[in-house]
């Protein structure tokens, strides 16, 4: 078997939907869940997702040879300090946040000894829902999993790692930190910072009971992702921070410039960003 123990530290979303996936796949044997909400891992011991829980990280990971941190990045750095002195030899660590650089610095300041055997990871896959009851095992399935292993990384965990991820379903890829951070702060990031802030903008209007009323499906589709876990999106826009910030002024660029299209009657621009939007995504979609 793959994994004989694996600790799960956050059972939410993507930590239920990893167990669930394994579990389906018999790619583990016993699963440890850890987090503070005490019915939340009571719910995941009822659905299956885990088949115990401690609420003490430290505790949790005890004899585990996997453990994957799935909490709010502003968090991660206080899991590492808390496990790190309550790890097996054999235990290989890995992470699932969106933003590498961050994690990388807590986990050279926490992990001490054990950083080669830290894998950090990022599965590009969700939903704008969160807690164990929305996990499901299919969630990771024709989806990539990004790895960006270190220079000091266990080439024999980062094996480990991938192999546990293609059981779920995914595909599993590499790459540098930074160049993680700089394709996800304009793939992702960016996406979420303008739900979040067109819904923020419209829900202070006056007439924001009848705008959202006479919503159609593409301000739904639009939105849909400013439903996401609010937390997780703060602790990414300051975990990411500079990566973000040079997205966001890209964008604010091309923004700028089309609105002086607008207001100068500017047919041609407007219809070439629009044409030009329009073939990318279709590009893209097929």
């Amino acid at each position: 078997m793959l994994i004989q123990r694996l600790a799960i530290i956050g059972v939410g979303l993507i930590g239920g939907s990893l167990a669930r996936a394994l579990k389906r796949a018999n790619a583990v044997g016993e699963v440890i869940g850890c987090g503070r909400n005490i019915n939340n891992l009571q719910q995941a011991v009822e659905l299956g997702v885990i088949d115990r829980y401690d609420t003490n990280p430290a505790q949790a990971v005890t004899e585990a040879d996997m453990i994957v941190v799935a909490v709010p990045l502003g968090t991660i750095a206080s899991v590492f300090a808390a496990i790190r002195d309550n790890l097996s030899a054999q235990a290989i660590i890995t992470d699932v946040g969106s933003a590498k650089a961050t994690v990388v610095a807590d986990a050279r300041q926490h992990l001490g000894n054990y950083l080669p055997r830290f894998v950090p990871g990022h599965p590009i896959a969700g939903t704008e829902k969160s807690g164990v009851a929305a996990s499901f095992a299919e969630l990771f399935e024709q989806h990539r999993v990004i790895l960006t292993p270190l220079q000091e990384t266990d080439p024999q965990a980062v094996a480990t790692v991938s192999t546990m991820w293609t059981q779920t379903g995914a595909e599993v890829i590499e790459m540098s930190v930074t160049h993680h951070d700089e394709v996800l702060a304009a793939t992702s990031h960016l996406p979420h910072i303008l739900a979040y802030s067109l819904v923020d903008t419209l829900a202070k209007m006056a007439e924001r009971t009848e705008i959202f009323r006479f919503a159609a499906g593409g301000f739904r589709d639009f939105t849909r992702i400013a439903s996401s876990d609010p937390q997780m999106w703060h602790d990414i826009c300051l975990a990411n921070q500079q990566a973000i910030l040079q997205i966001l002024d890209s964008f604010k660029t091309d923004l700028t410039q089309l609105i002086t299209a607008i207001q100068q009657n500017d047919s041609q621009y407007i219809a070439t960003v629009f044409s030009r939007a329009k073939s990318a995504r279709d590009k893209f979609c097929g």
